[in-house]
């Protein structure tokens, strides 16, 4: 492959309508208009196959835009990462197979509203939030790019393990009521990421002379194991069991009212995943855990998470959709990646002869706004795409299960091995699955086991790395006002129902 040709840099231009407008001239450029259309419907596509994601088909489609020049190069890629996050909803909706890790929370409640024959309002609902999440993470991106940046760069290990304390806190109520069980599955979760080499120490832990899992449990297999295989063992138990959908209420989408009704949440939800996105390396799957566990502990109907409650879906299609307009503050203004995929584009810009960091504000006005304009256009063409095709891909959920899950047992089986190239991976995924029906059985929910195995390697890490900064004293931690603030959340998550509980207790008698 030849070498990009090296391009004269425009001179220096501040940040505002100058740039704004040359910007919105190069997009009547067809060429540009046509690449993020391109590139929104490979998203979607991609993001709903399971154990396929944004980040690999932004890796594997990079070298064609080394041809390209930056704007419709970069253009294309960042609309292909907004379409992929939205992508994995479908599939998480409509078969209980998140085509992306951070589809995993959306799975919690769409799934059993599909079930329950609202499938278009689900997918709907999703398509709604994640378009609202996307534009004000991109408008945050816009205005307050630099300043969030600094906000992020202050960021050490005793902050990010502060973070997964506060994730961490919320176990014991990101999923139905027992929270003993909650809290359990949670530590399942933690124990199968401790699985592989430890980074500190370099001592290999519960590889039993494996030697792929020397790198550790990888996060794909086990999610789609979890849900999607758990699914398809349980609907395996029922096949001689007839079921009737009502075909209209399958395709109805939500109407104005619920719209409404979930709007609180969104605007939440699109604040947290916003930030979340902008903390180097946590991205859309910590974002969309947290963004469904504020949803239900704002909920009135707290009650309802896990059977098909429409904030479930809004909450965390929200915050993991905003995380990726985000992801792009700490990529564009530091040179540092977001995200996997964030940290794909970051290459895409590297070999385009462009250097992010703050001088990139100063010098390359256009190349910016081109971005935010083609992850603006994204979204605002997958609002099209979403509404217009869920009616279509609700019809998935009307397909008799003797038919449907054959097929998701196959894409299965092509999203976990497509990985690594790795049959230890398939059965890790068959174990998962195995493990997710007789823990299903027994009345321990999924989510907690995912939210425990997302943060492990974070909580992990990040705890070794500030006892070695704070020279082993845990009062370290004193001195991180930042990290102080998030055990005050953590503990106030913890402890905040029960004292209210017993307050009203008290107030009663």
């Amino acid at each position: 492959m030849p070498p990009p040709v090296a391009r004269r840099r425009r001179p220096a231009e501040p940040m505002g309508l100058p740039g704004l407008e040359f910007a919105a001239a190069v997009f009547t450029d067809p060429t540009v208009i046509g690449l993020i259309i391109v590139g929104t419907l490979v998203g979607v596509v991609v993001g709903a196959l399971p154990g396929l994601s944004s980040s690999m088909a932004v890796a594997l489609l990079l070298p064609f835009s080394l041809y390209l020049d930056p704007i419709p190069s970069i253009a294309f890629l960042a609309a292909l990462y907004c379409a992929g996050t939205f992508g994995g909803s479908i599939t998480a909706i409509l078969i209980n197979a998140p085509g992306a890790p951070p589809a995993a929370a959306t799975a919690f409640d769409g799934y059993p509203m599909a079930q329950k024959g609202e499938a278009g309002r689900a997918l709907g609902t999703a398509t709604i939030a994640s378009v609202t999440g996307g534009t004000i993470s991109v408008l945050v991106l816009l205005f307050a790019a630099p300043l969030l940046a600094r906000v992020a760069y202050s960021f050490g290990p005793p902050e990010y393990f502060a973070l997964a304390v506060l994730g961490l806190s919320m176990l014991a109520t990101i999923s139905g009521e027992a929270r003993l069980k909650n809290l359990i599955g949670g530590c399942l979760g933690l124990l199968i990421a401790t699985i592989g080499i430890d980074l500190t120490t370099g001592v290999d832990r519960f590889t039993f002379g494996v030697p792929e899992l020397l790198d550790g449990i990888h996060f794909i297999p086990v999610l789609i194991g979890l849900f999607a295989v758990t699914e398809l063992l349980t609907q395996a138990q029922h096949l001689g069991r007839k079921t009737s959908v009502v075909t209209l209420a399958a395709l109805k989408l939500p109407s104005l009212a619920d719209i409404r009704g979930v709007f609180a949440t969104i605007l939440r939800s699109s604040g947290i995943g916003t930030f979340i996105g902008i903390l180097p390396a946590e991205g859309s799957t910590v974002a969309a855990m947290i963004g469904y566990n504020e949803a239900k502990r704002w909920s009135k109907r707290p009650e309802d998470f896990g059977k098909g409650a429409i904030d479930g879906v809004a909450g965390p299609e929200a915050a993991n959709n905003a995380a990726t307009g985000g992801a792009m503050v700490p990529t564009l203004a530091l040179g540092i990646p977001g995200s996997a995929t964030a940290a794909v584009i970051l290459g895409g810009l590297q070999v385009q002869g462009l250097r992010p960091g703050p001088f990139l504000f100063e010098e390359q006005p256009a190349l910016l706004y081109g971005i935010f304009f083609a992850m603006l256009f994204a979204n605002a063409l997958f609002l099209v795409i979403g509404l217009i095709g869920a009616k279509v891909f609700s019809r998935l959920s009307l397909v008799p299960p003797a038919l449907l899950w054959p097929s998701v047992l196959v894409l299965c089986f092509v999203g976990a091995y497509g990985l690594e190239q790795s049959m230890v991976d398939v059965w890790v995924m068959v174990a998962a699955g195995i493990l997710g029906l007789a823990l299903k059985r027994y009345g321990f929910a999924a989510a907690p086991i995912v939210m425990g195995l997302v943060l492990g390697g974070l909580v992990e890490t990040s705890l070794a790395q500030s006892m070695i900064i704070f020279d082993q004293q845990w009062s370290g931690f004193l001195g991180r006002p930042i990290a102080l603030v998030f055990f005050v959340l953590a503990i106030g998550g913890i402890a905040g129902a029960p004292a209210l509980r017993a307050l009203r207790a008290m107030r009663g008698r």
